[in-house]
């Protein structure tokens, strides 16, 4: 039986070097800079699918990699009476041993339901919004990720992914990795012909719910 490629493989883990910006990257920079030694606290906020959750995994990881003392703590406004004791003395620690931390939230930490003391904690530093990818900066970011990989896409393929899957850039990207190859067992080049077919032979119509 042939075996199709098309499986999803679990997307790529977060870095910071395939975070695609779009209208972040003074976000990115800010991390950056924190784990250069730079203002060392950082507070990310914005709505869901703005990309914070994967800068702060990025952040965690690349900061272990380097050997950095730094933590990184997602959705503050979750935590409760007890864990919002214990991160304003984790930020009392980090400034106190030159650490780092990355934070964030749906709103700035002025206007979370906080302990007042931690609020200001998490303001103490550089605060920034997220913007979630428009379908123009998507697009520039599967071309460019496919030109990575030796493909060179066509708008209207773009346009397809966008319009028929969903669009956070970790299920578009296993896609395109995917297709990448499907397209190679079956040594034709990556088009929307290709990927109808391999939808296909998977009994998938590519629409999403």
């Amino acid at each position: 039986m042939q075996q199709l490629l098309l499986e999803l493989a679990p997307p790529p883990p977060p870095t910071l070097e395939n975070f695609s910006p779009g209208r972040n990257g003074a976000a990115l920079e800010a991390l950056r800079e924190a784990l250069r030694g730079g203002e060392r606290f950082v507070f990310l906020w914005g709505p869901d699918g703005s990309g914070k959750t994967h800068l702060l995994r990025a952040f965690s990881q690349a900061a272990a990699a380097a050997g950095i003392e730094a933590a990184a703590v997602d959705d503050v406004a979750r935590l409760g009476e007890a864990e919002q004791v214990a991160l304003f003395d984790l930020c009392n620690q980090l400034r106190t041993s030159h650490g780092a931390l990355a934070a964030s939230g749906a709103a700035p930490p002025a206007q979370l339901l906080l302990r007042p003391d931690l609020r200001s904690r998490l303001a103490s530093g550089i605060v920034l919004q997220l913007h979630p990818l428009s379908d123009a900066d998507k697009g520039d970011a599967l071309a460019a990720h496919a030109a990575a990989r030796g493909m060179a896409l066509d708008r209207e393929l773009i346009a397809y992914l966008l319009s028929h899957f969903d669009r956070d850039m970790g299920t578009q990207i296993a896609l395109l990795e995917a297709l990448d190859r499907y397209s190679l067992q079956r040594k034709r080049p990556v088009t929307l012909p290709l990927l109808r077919e391999a939808l296909g032979l998977l009994g998938v119509d590519g629409a999403r719910r």
